[in-house]
């Protein structure tokens, strides 16, 4: 544990993952010039990104579930290799159906890699140091979004559709080629429960119905819904296209979305391990920063500057940070044999919200064009105002899931432990009064 050898498998590991961040987000900033080469509308390239997420959010128990029984290696190196077949279908697709295949593909090999290098690093890790990996390993992916937003942007614009995406296949060969020579399952953690009796779904079952989960599923919907929607699709269209600015300065506002997750990731992960009891409380504290700015750049007259767009995307990017505690409550109470199924329905969370969103802005945009004539712009300022309204209202259900499934999780705790976990004011309430901060046998 914690070891030279754990560090080396965390390394490749997580390669892996920053590679199939490029890969899953690169779409997003083909998004305009797709619309263009397919000529197709909004709604349908939404579609393409919503049905890659679809996939994706499918497919995350079933691979939670693999992860736990075949080990997380065989996963990540098939992730890698079926996200570059999808990224070499893209290249050469001559219609938007092929896109979709393509995009499949790529949502395919996705899913298989998150969810396996969270459920590895109980094998190589333990101690205080655990529940920060996690939030390292989501910090670490973000460099795929600046790969995919600088470099691949960049690619695109001077060589062209079809050997930005092959390069963009090619890193993820590599990557395969580093898993597969370094990474190992190692140790499972000691079983902190017996295995329920009965078959998989009997397992998995038992899983979900466990108000830890489903208080993981919440936290990581909250967060996960503004990074997914912004970041996979819709953040790029709406800086070039809505606000009309030029590449560069897209670019750098988009990478906004990276600064506010390795900033954030590092403190939210330290006080995680600092405040265990309170991380449900971190993770809607974040959300609460992205509803309020957002709420400022809907409302703002006329164009808003760009510095306040800036600190909209820097606190969306917060949001990825938060919603990765929500692995960190589902490990913590679950038994350790179920931590692979519980993350893999954690992680439906954030992509269930990101489709919902992605596709209610897509019909909103598409139907603001309709109402301005056929000489209305495809993408407007106005338009996207309207479909923020979306997001919004998807972030706002997620924290009155998170309320009312904490409720039930401390409930659980206070059953099983014997521990009860006062609410946040009376915490303060007693720290400043000098007395214990509200947790108590």
């Amino acid at each position: 544990m914690n070891s030279a050898r754990s560090w080396v498998v965390f390394g490749a590991a997580v390669l892996a993952y920053v590679v199939g961040m490029t890969q899953r987000t690169s779409f997003g900033v083909a998004g305009v010039e797709a619309t263009e080469r397919f000529a197709v509308s909004a709604a349908t390239v939404s579609s393409v990104a919503v049905i890659q997420i679809i996939v994706y959010a499918v497919l995350q128990i079933p691979v939670g579930v693999l992860a736990d029984r075949v080990g997380p290696k065989r996963l990540i190196v098939a992730g890698a290799l079926i996200m570059a077949a999808g990224q070499v279908v893209l290249a050469f697709a001559p219609s938007i159906g092929v896109v979709i295949a393509a995009r499949v593909l790529v949502g395919m090999g996705d899913a298989l890699t998150f969810v396996s290098v969270i459920r590895l690093l109980p094998n190589w890790f333990g101690g205080r140091i655990l529940p920060q990996l996690a939030q390292w390993v989501g910090t670490l992916g973000q460099f795929g979004q600046i790969i995919a937003t600088v470099p691949f942007a960049f690619l695109l614009q001077a060589t062209g559709w079809r050997p930005a995406l092959l390069a963009a296949s090619g890193l993820s060969v590599v990557a395969a080629a580093v898993a597969a020579a370094l990474v190992r399952r190692g140790e499972p953690p000691p079983l902190t429960s017996p295995v329920p009796a009965g078959g998989m779904l009997h397992q998995l079952l038992a899983t979900v119905r466990r108000p830890g989960t489903q208080l993981g599923f919440w936290v990581h919907l909250t967060g996960g819904t503004a990074p997914t929607a912004m970041g996979l699709l819709w953040g790029y269209p709406f800086l070039t296209a809505g606000l009309g600015l030029d590449l560069g300065t897209a670019a750098f506002v988009f990478t906004m979305l990276v600064v506010g997750n390795v900033t954030t990731g590092p403190v939210l992960g330290y006080l995680v391990t600092r405040y265990p009891m309170r991380r449900s409380n971190l993770a809607l504290f974040v959300v609460s920063i992205i509803l309020v700015v957002w709420a400022v750049v809907v409302l703002w007259p006329g164009t808003p500057p760009t510095i306040l767009v800036g600190a909209l995307f820097l606190a969306i990017g917060m949001g990825g940070p938060g919603s990765l505690i929500g692995f960190d409550v589902a490990r913590t109470l679950n038994p350790s044999h179920a931590m692979g199924s519980a993350s893999g329905i954690v992680n439906t969370g954030g992509f269930i919200g990101g489709f919902l969103s992605m596709f209610g802005m897509g019909l909103v945009i598409d139907l603001v064009r309709a109402t301005g004539g056929p000489a209305a712009p495809l993408y407007s300022l106005d338009a996207f105002r309207l479909a923020f309204v979306v997001p919004i209202a998807v972030i706002v259900v997620g924290m009155v899931g998170v309320a009312i499934a904490r409720r039930r999780a401390r409930r659980a705790l206070f059953e099983a432990e014997g521990i009860q976990i006062a609410p946040l004011w009376v915490a303060l309430f007693r720290a400043r009064r000098g007395r214990p901060p509200g947790t108590v046998r």
